[in-house]
């Protein structure tokens, strides 16, 4: 297993360094690592919600309004689900040295949209034409 690298405190990814250096894929792996943990404490807090929320309310008004409350919540949960598999890819290219180049060109990805989002398998223009191009074939 590969040491870890320390990070500096406040370090920042720079344009002026080499790309994907150590401390780069040390950065995004922290951030990717505390974003899944995140997700994952929600997730566990969520579970908990829904234990507790499950008993009976006799009211109908309340229990559909706890059935809409309860849907809304499973459907945001679903989606910071498959967030986490898409956080697991990431960090699964690090590991390969894929992260941070386009998928589909083969370019860098801008540091600022990775540190935005650091899930991004796109640059900014390959993503603008998959969208454009997703637009295109929905109008017809």
């Amino acid at each position: 297993m590969k040491a870890q690298t320390f990070l500096p405190k406040d370090y920042r990814p720079a344009e002026d360094e080499p790309f994907m250096n150590e401390l780069q894929l040390e950065y995004f792996r922290q951030k990717l690592e505390a974003w899944k943990q995140e997700l994952l404490d929600q997730s566990a807090e969520t579970l908990e919600g829904l234990l507790e929320s499950a008993r009976s309310v006799p009211d109908l008004a309340d229990r559909a309004s706890e059935e809409t409350d309860r849907s809304l919540e499973l459907r945001t949960r679903d989606r910071q689900r498959k967030l986490v598999s898409k956080i697991d890819a990431a960090l699964r290219r690090i590991d390969t040295g894929d992260f941070g180049y386009c998928a589909m060109t083969g370019e860098q990805i801008s540091l600022k949209r990775l540190d935005a989002r650091p899930i991004a398998t796109l640059s900014l223009e390959a993503q603008e034409r998959h969208e454009r191009k997703e637009r295109v074939h929905r109008d017809d």
